[in-house]
């Protein structure tokens, strides 16, 4: 039997959503109840603009939608995930009265943030746990500009892997493993660049 995602909590609440046959690793229900409990807590969902790379279902976006974000941008370049995502999307959509603002885009993770416009209050990065500690780095450095003052990056990485190494303008806030997996909480300090 295949993987099966859902969406926890909020208006999409129990929402089965589609999973690539292959390329995806969805992050666990153990895990994404961890990340939201936490958000929730911070009150850090209600009415934020959320960005979600490499983003495979979509389920970490869409969970934050379902939970109050205001707008999410999914992005995953293989034709799978983004199909997943479009797919996801729509799902949620039907079970919100109101127009839901989702966007999907099919772009490289660097491609997109080399173009994008827009900034964001939170970030979800769960990429393959094989892309390179180099790549990784580039795009956190791409990212910096895109983000809202008091904005939150949630990072999932292998636990087996080294901690990234931080580009200018972010910090490290907190770090805790669940098993195989490990999630870097990280925040834009005084150094990060600005978009006016």
């Amino acid at each position: 039997m295949g993987i099966v995602t859902r969406i926890i909590a909020g208006f999409a609440g129990s929402l089965r959503l589609t999973v690539p046959n292959t390329g995806t690793r969805p992050t666990s229900d153990r895990v994404r109840e961890a990340i939201f409990s936490a958000l929730e807590s911070r009150d850090a969902i209600d009415g934020c603009r959320a960005l979600d790379l490499y983003a495979g279902t979509g389920s970490l976006g869409l969970e934050a939608v379902s939970r109050g974000a205001v707008h999410a941008t999914l992005v995953d370049r293989s034709p799978q995930g983004a199909k997943a995502c479009r797919a996801n999307a729509a799902l949620v959509q039907k079970q919100h009265r109101e127009p839901l603002d989702i966007v999907v885009s099919s772009q490289p993770v660097q491609a997109f943030l080399a173009s994008a416009v827009q900034t964001w209050d939170l970030v979800f990065i769960d990429p393959p746990y094989e892309l390179g500690g180099v790549e990784l780095v580039h795009n956190l450095s791409a990212l910096v500009p895109r983000l809202t003052a008091d904005a939150l990056v949630v990072l999932e990485r292998s636990s087996r892997d080294p901690e990234p190494a931080w580009p200018v303008g972010l910090e490290l806030e907190k770090k805790k493993v669940y098993g195989d997996t490990v999630l870097y909480w990280v925040v834009p300090n005084s150094t990060a660049p600005r978009v006016e």
